[in-house]
């Protein structure tokens, strides 16, 4: 368990300085992972802010308190630019320029810094300034239209835009110009928006339609949960489980477990004629015992089935507790850092962080002298 008051610092990315301004939901996930992976990650947080209400995002980095629309937090964060590897900021285009603390000024100050934005729409186009939330982003892209039932589309869980679309994208971004940056002395700015990254998570899928094996319907030809032997069945339990057989040996296996061969063929697999039937005698089958009973029977079966379990119950699940995937987090259960890293393992550096939280250690950590951090504490609001 990491405590309230224990540091680490281990993994890959160990020794590179991160400023984080404080924003919301996908650069908080980017800075996450890097901090897992062994970054020294500070976020700056304003005057007043509250403790956030995602606090595993916050973990693993201390915070320092600063008033960005004064003058005096606007010269101690381009000091502090000058001692960093990488800036991530998540406000709307121009805000941060207004503040005085755009990519120019910052690449002025230090010529190799990697100044990474993360938005939703990105920093130019019609809708740069336009208010969104994840909803609105993915169901741009095309990924939205394409998942559900042939009745409806369904809205996925924001790991789809937010934090796979916009939070790794971020998170690769910065570490590709940061290569870049080392090899050459030479920064630049990173436009990570979460609207670009989902279309490039989407790129497969793009180029079946253009190929004419994907038409973009949902449950159409070539998408998940079209065929009988793809999809998610109803347990007699209410659970559910879920299937991928493409492949024909593993149809094959699926039915042999089943003792569904004399029924079934599996040589017709494809003949589209034969799906409603065959989807018609794959739900009642598994609609004839509980979940549990399926699993046991698949155990070690090369079928590509597997459970559709709730996250209250993937902690205990045993793939799970053998790969160590959760991790006791100040109380939480959570999952542990990744990816896995063989020589330099990553870990979890702190527990969630309040605002402020090492604020006066880090900034004498950054090159701040004891007057300097005196100047600017008590240039902050009184409460901050």
């Amino acid at each position: 368990m990491i405590g309230s008051t224990e540091y680490m610092c281990s993994g890959p990315l160990s020794g590179l300085r991160i400023l984080e301004v404080a924003s919301l939901g996908p650069a908080p996930f980017a800075a996450m992972m890097l901090s897992d992976s062994g970054a020294d990650v500070l976020r700056i947080d304003r005057p007043g802010t509250q403790p956030s209400p995602h606090p595993v995002l916050e973990r693993g980095r201390r915070s320092v308190i600063l008033d960005l629309k004064s003058p005096k937090g606007v010269s101690t964060v381009l000091k502090m630019i000058e001692r960093a590897d990488a800036l991530i900021e998540g406000f709307r285009p121009g805000v941060m320029e207004r503040l005085g603390l755009g990519p120019e000024v910052a690449l002025a100050r230090n010529p190799s810094l990697v100044y990474a934005r993360m938005t939703g729409w990105g920093q130019d186009g019609p809708l740069a300034q336009v208010a969104g939330h994840d909803p609105n982003y993915v169901g741009l892209t095309g990924a939205v239209h394409a998942i559900g039932t042939p009745e409806q589309p369904v809205l996925p869980l924001n790991i789809v835009g937010d934090y796979g679309g916009g939070g790794m994208l971020l998170a690769f971004g910065i570490m590709s110009a940061l290569w870049h940056s080392r090899a050459t002395g030479e920064g630049q700015v990173v436009d990570a928006a979460i609207v670009d990254g989902v279309l490039s998570m989407m790129s497969a899928l793009y180029g079946d339609m253009a190929a004419g094996r994907f038409t973009g319907e949902r449950q159409g030809p070539g998408a998940y949960g079209s065929s009988p032997f793809s999809g998610l069945y109803r347990c007699g339990d209410g659970l559910y489980i879920s299937l991928c057989a493409f492949e024909p040996h593993f149809y094959a296996a699926l039915l042999d477990r089943l003792e569904l061969t004399q029924e079934l063929d599996p040589a017709a697999q494809f003949d589209r004629v034969c799906w409603p039937a065959t989807r018609t005698k794959l739900a009642g089958t598994f609609a004839s015992a509980p979940r549990e009973h399926w699993c046991a029977l698949f155990e070690g079966v090369d079928a590509c089935f597997a459970p559709v379990i709730s996250m209250a119950e993937a902690p205990a699940h045993p793939h799970h507790v053998a790969r160590g995937a959760f991790m006791n987090l100040d109380g939480m259960t959570v999952p542990s850092p990744s990816p896995r890293y063989a020589q330099t393992p990553a870990a979890v550096q702190g527990p969630p962080s309040h605002p402020g939280t090492g604020g006066r250690e880090v900034l004498a950590e950054w090159g701040f002298t004891q007057d300097e951090i005196a100047g600017i504490m008590d240039a902050l609001p009184i409460g901050a």
